[in-house]
């Protein structure tokens, strides 16, 4: 159906914008605006100007309002909406203020309201805009959800509670996983390595999200393990947000010398690290590791499908990463070889180090050089064997040879990631920078604010905005959301889920 006539609707429509316009006009043309500094001009603008905009939107939208057309509406059930009636009203609260959305109702007996030009606008369920919600996950991913609430007040004039900044940051992080899952795969060659990485870092939390279920687990299958996770989480206060990255590097073979150079030339000569591109960043404190890395796998998959490239896993030798890391990839039939990050491994010789010397000692420095130059070539049994030997000949007490005996069983245990000689030969990572500076910034950052304590709901938002802002995708995440908003909120409540349109 066409659009009613209505020859004089834009005819007057926005004569209060036009006033309004002629009012702040008026006022810069007087005398009283000479008196003024421009910090205090800036002041009146900023308050005149948004009450203008203000104007403009209400009186677009009452213009809007004059030329909606009636359409033919069913609704997804099959019912037809035969009665219209204009004159149904909403309150829309946006970036320039509150204004009225009228529109017309689509009724039929017993059944609710339908209205196309709502879904025209994408209207929000809420009364707050898809501006301010934006605004709202913007600012809460920076700073805490009191001070978003507040630069959100200078930046558009709109009181926000705490807690309806928070509900609008979380309305905004809604289609995080939908959005990665249809997501094009950057670009990449065939001949990058696909590097995969994980770490964890915790979170203070309020008391009723320290992870009961996995505590209840825990006790079920042992005891003792599940009295110390209580006891760690009651003193910390802390539950673990798991992190995990995927990227692409070009290889760079290398050599132990460019790792550690014995002196200046080796170092000016040394070639340096792969460089990593194309990162992609989640963290999550709700999902455990397992699903995590499971998510890290998926990403993968969508950049490499075929599995044509060589993929490998960069950890710090958490036990339980390694084991689901190695449990996924047999899942997906792929060889995915793990490493060990090589500063996790020369801070367990510092610590056998401080077995054996003095702190301040010098010869402790040259003595883990050597120890670490031997792991790097490969002889990470042997280097264990000769600390405990050391500290066997050196008679020290349990106590002292602690760090050497701590150290000699990570190597030990360890021995099968350290293959480091074959990794440099490949031009692989040895180091876990990306995910530990990804625990920083992604999570410690924002997270570990002062006082904060979180629930499980606000901080697994904070973690998934961040995320995106990290990993560059914001603008396009937002379009993604509000065509989901879209679809969620309005398509589906009509047949077919098209909305009606005037032919």
């Amino acid at each position: 159906m066409s659009a009613p006539e209505v020859p004089d609707a834009a005819e007057g429509s926005f004569s209060a914008s036009r006033e309004r316009f002629e009012s702040v006009l008026g006022f810069l043309r007087g005398a009283d605006a000479t008196t003024l500094s421009h910090a205090e001009l800036e002041d009146h603008l900023d308050t005149d100007g948004r009450a203008l905009l203000r104007q403009l939107f209400s009186d677009h939208l009452q213009l809007r309002a004059l030329r909606e057309p009636r359409v033919e509406v069913v609704a997804a059930d099959g019912t037809a909406r035969g009665r219209v009636e204009p004159g149904h009203t909403r309150v829309l609260t946006t970036v320039f203020g509150q204004v009225g959305v009228s529109r017309l109702a689509y009724r039929s007996p017993r059944q609710p309201n339908l209205h196309p030009a709502d879904a025209a606008l994408n209207l929000p369920e809420e009364r707050h805009s898809h501006g301010l919600r934006r605004l709202a996950a913007i600012e809460s991913s920076r700073g805490s959800f009191h001070e978003a609430a507040q630069a959100i007040t200078r930046a558009t004039g709109q009181q926000l509670g705490k807690r309806q900044t928070e509900q609008l940051a979380k309305r905004a992080a809604a289609d995080f996983d939908t959005f990665y899952a249809q997501r094009e795969p950057p670009p990449g060659d065939t001949d990058d390595v696909l590097v995969l990485t994980c770490d964890g870092k915790g979170i203070v939390m309020r008391p009723d999200a320290l992870r009961p279920a996995t505590a209840a687990a825990a006790a079920a299958a042992n005891p003792k393990l599940a009295t110390r996770l209580s006891k760690g989480e009651k003193r910390n206060r802390k539950r673990m947000a798991e992190v995990g990255g995927v990227y692409d590097l070009t290889p760079s073979p290398r050599t132990p010398t460019d790792i550690l150079p014995a002196n200046d030339e080796d170092r000016q000569a040394a070639t340096p690290a792969p460089a990593a591109v194309n990162k992609w960043l989640i963290a999550s404190v709700v999902d455990d590791t397992a699903t995590v890395i499971s998510q890290v796998f998926a990403e993968a998959d969508r950049r490499d499908p075929t599995h044509q490239r060589d993929t490998i896993a960069l950890v710090d030798g958490n036990t339980h990463q390694i084991e689901r890391i190695q449990a996924e990839a047999q899942a997906r039939n792929i060889n995915v070889p793990v490493i060990i990050d090589l500063i996790h491994v020369i801070e367990y010789i510092w610590k056998a180090a401080r077995s054996f010397f003095d702190e301040g000692d010098r010869a402790a420095q040259a003595w883990v050089r050597d120890k670490a130059t031997a792991v790097l070539n490969g002889q990470a049994r042997q280097v264990a064997a000769t600390i405990r030997g050391q500290a066997t000949r050196a008679k020290l007490s349990t106590t002292s040879r602690k760090g050497a005996d701590s150290c000699a069983t990570y190597l030990t245990n360890k021995k099968a990631y350290m293959d480091y000689p074959t990794f440099l030969t490949q031009g692989w990572p040895i180091a876990t920078g990306v995910i530990e500076g990804a625990c920083r910034y992604l999570v410690k950052d924002r997270m570990d604010i002062t006082g904060a304590r979180w629930g499980l709901e606000g901080a697994e938002t904070i973690l998934k905005l961040r995320a995106l802002r990290i990993n560059g995708d914001w603008d396009e995440y937002w379009n993604h959301h509000l065509a989901q908003e879209q679809q969620r909120v309005h398509q589906y409540r009509y047949a077919n889920n098209v909305i009606p349109q005037a032919a």
